[in-house]
């Protein structure tokens, strides 16, 4: 019985694809200076979500010149055809925060806010979407009259322009949501958004 090629490759083939595809990190949203996207942005469980850096102009970059302002910006729209109902806990201590990159460190540079539903702490802690209705949350670097954080983020103090150089910013997503009454959780995936200051 001749075997022919074919029959000895496929199986080899398939071994190859199976172990490459485990290596993909579809949690990990990255996006760089150099990227041709600058909004980190992807659907998952009927909830889109996006994650950018905003200029001084409103647009969505990740190349700042020095003493520019720049503006947090996440969303997240209900896809479904439920209302949903979406707790803050996705905003941990690293929302927003920044570090900046020293040789193979990384130096904490802080986060702009300072809380969340300060002044707002007699109301509900939950955010309520209909179908294909968005919530923006967009907080400034630095503080001013016009650039301020959108609920329920609050921040007491600005920080300092940042200085010339490489940074990132990141964190992993811990999104609590009721749809139907039923709770639901979506873990596991890591925004990361690595910027410049030149």
């Amino acid at each position: 019985m001749k075997t022919n090629i074919f029959n000895i490759c496929l199986p080899m083939l398939l071994l190859c694809g199976a172990i490459t595809s485990g290596c993909e990190q579809d949690d990990l949203w990255e996006i760089f200076p150099d990227s041709e996207t600058t909004v980190v942005q992807n659907v998952v469980d009927g909830i889109e979500f996006k994650f950018c850096l905003l200029n001084e102009a409103g647009e969505a970059v990740t190349v700042f010149n020095e003493s520019e302002n720049f503006i947090f910006l996440f969303s997240f729209k209900n896809l479904m055809n439920d209302d949903i109902t979406v707790t803050t806990e996705f905003i941990v201590d690293d929302f927003y925060r920044v570090y900046k990159r020293s040789s193979n460190d990384l130096i904490d540079m802080g986060k702009p806010w300072t809380g969340t539903w300060c002044e707002y702490s007699l109301v509900p802690h939950e955010i309520s979407l209909e179908p294909n209705m968005e919530k923006t949350i967009k907080c400034p670097w630095i503080l001013t009259e016009t650039d301020y954080p959108d609920h329920p983020l609050c921040m007491s103090e600005s920080k300092d322009y940042l200085a010339i150089g490489e940074y990132v910013t990141s964190f992993d997503l811990d999104f609590h949501y009721k749809i139907n009454n039923q709770g639901k959780n979506i873990t596991g995936e890591t925004f990361k958004i690595n910027f410049k200051i030149q």
